[in-house]
């Protein structure tokens, strides 16, 4: 029985399948067809000119083993590059390339269409019809480390961002998941890690994008049947910053083309920068194999800002911005509006504006207004110290009683309450909140939780717990 092509290559498949993983013999070897046999040289159809080099860099040896099995040490094996957009021509005109014969494979040639010896990048950000192959940045230059004041806070979020900033790719902060809650700074200094590297090596290939427009991206390419052209996209970038990575959250097919995307670019050396509401531990519906993969590098936290750093927040908003007050209404406002940089920083605007506007000078009294009118309508959260005061309190003990190791049940108790509200009140992660009630993991406050909401609902007595401490917490 004479071989085919497509014995031949089905033959490589199967051994090759064998001893690969399933997901990476169904992105790489999945979408090759079987072209022509001619002697000893067996020619392979492949999506794109990066899909070869892909090929010849990682599945070379396991590729010479296979046709070598089915033709013989004189086996040779040629690429022929199909682009698309080649208006029905089935057969464009073509030109053999000699490789470079890293595969031993004897002489090894490329087939690719004489007028476009390269394939053009398709960019998902460039608008239909207008030819642009560059890729912009979608940074934001007044978002930098100058403007991204240091505190308490934020110190080793910032210190790690400035570590990537100088040689990206190249520490072990990668990838950079810096976690916190809403208005703390996140897209601030994911945006100042990538303008300081845009810098510092402007030859590198930087992007932002927030993991929503990256869904709608993947979704279009699904739709367009281009996903291997829209995986191909990024896998060209030097430093990738995703915004909101935990908006993947129950998306399985953009986790799956992330997940490829994430691996060539780490295992390429390339910078990897994430932001989030939560640290990895407490994200949901997000696959194992990401979640795992968040934490190879380095988890930062953004906290909220302590008084110093808000005071500092403030001067450096009002200098930037040419406009001079009094050292007690930027104590006002440091003291009376705690809850993220966001919110303090929209207070600063809106009082400057009803200053201006209404030719009134900048007074407590307005400060006081302005602070009521912008606060009543932001949910104030309270902090871990605050919530397990009141609760001790509420028990008649002191916060070390609650904090210690006892398993008295009275105390287990108030100290599950003070998680429970924790993570009812704060934007603190599982982990954050069990490391301030005495030294617990994530697990223990998960518990916690649980355990409140199933009493509240059994046990009337612990229910008015519930009831009074949360409205001594909402006053």
């Amino acid at each position: 029985m004479s071989k085919t092509a497509e014995s031949v290559w089905n033959n490589c498949l199967a051994f090759i399948e064998d001893n690969i993983t399933s997901q990476a013999y169904k992105t790489w070897f999945e979408p090759i067809k079987a072209a022509k046999l001619t002697d000893n040289a067996l020619s392979i159809q492949v999506p794109s000119k990066f899909f070869y080099e892909w090929l010849e860099e990682h599945y070379v040896k396991i590729l010479k083993v296979a046709l070598t099995k089915e033709l013989g040490t004189n086996a040779k094996l040629v690429y022929i590059i199909r682009m698309e957009n080649t208006y029905g021509n089935k057969q464009p005109f073509t030109e053999k390339i000699p490789s470079a014969n890293r595969s031993n494979l004897q002489s090894q040639d490329v087939d690719v269409p004489l007028k476009n010896k390269s394939p053009e990048l398709k960019n998902p950000f460039v608008i239909p019809g207008i030819r642009n192959v560059k890729i912009e940045s979608q940074l934001n230059p007044n978002y930098n480390f100058e403007s991204f004041l240091e505190g308490e806070s934020n110190r080793l979020a910032r210190s790690a961002g400035l570590a990537v900033a100088n040689k990206p790719g190249g520490t072990s902060f990668n990838p950079l998941l810096i976690f916190g809650g809403v208005g703390l700074g996140k897209t601030h200094l994911g945006h100042a890690i990538g303008v300081d590297i845009k810098d510092k090596y402007p030859e590198k290939t930087v992007l932002y994008i927030s993991a929503e427009k990256f869904t709608q991206q993947y979704i279009e390419s699904v739709k367009k049947n281009n996903r291997n052209d829209f995986i191909h996209f990024y896998q060209i970038i030097d430093v990738l910053i995703v915004d909101d990575i935990q908006l993947l959250s129950g998306k399985a097919g953009t986790q799956d083309v992330f997940f490829h995307i994430f691996n060539h670019l780490h295992q390429n050396g390339k910078q990897v920068i994430l932001t989030s509401d939560k640290a990895p531990v407490d994200m949901i519906d997000i696959e194992q194999r990401l979640l795992s993969r968040f934490k190879w590098g380095l988890s930062a936290e953004l906290n909220h800002p302590d008084y110093d750093t808000r005071v500092a927040i403030i001067k450096n908003k009002l200098y930037r911005d040419g406009v001079e007050m009094p050292d007690d209404i930027v104590e006002f406002l440091a003291n009376n509006i705690k809850t993220n940089i966001r919110e303090l920083e929209g207070a600063i605007i809106s009082l400057i504006a009803h200053s201006s506007f209404n030719k009134k000078e900048i007074t407590i009294e307005l400060a006081r207004k302005i602070v009521d009118n912008y606060v009543k309508h932001t949910k104030r959260e309270v902090s871990i110290d605050y919530i397990q005061k009141v609760v001790s309190d509420y028990f008649q003990m002191d916060v070390d009683t609650l904090q210690s190791k006892t398993r008295k049940r009275h105390i287990v108790q108030a100290r599950q309450l003070a998680m429970f509200f924790a993570k009812k009140f704060t934007k603190a992660s599982l982990a954050s909140i069990g490391s301030q009630i005495g030294q617990r993991d994530h697990a223990t406050v998960l518990h916690a939780c649980k355990t409140v909401d199933n009493l509240s609902s059994t046990d009337k007595q612990f229910r008015k717990y519930v009831e009074d401490l949360s409205k001594k917490l909402t006053l």
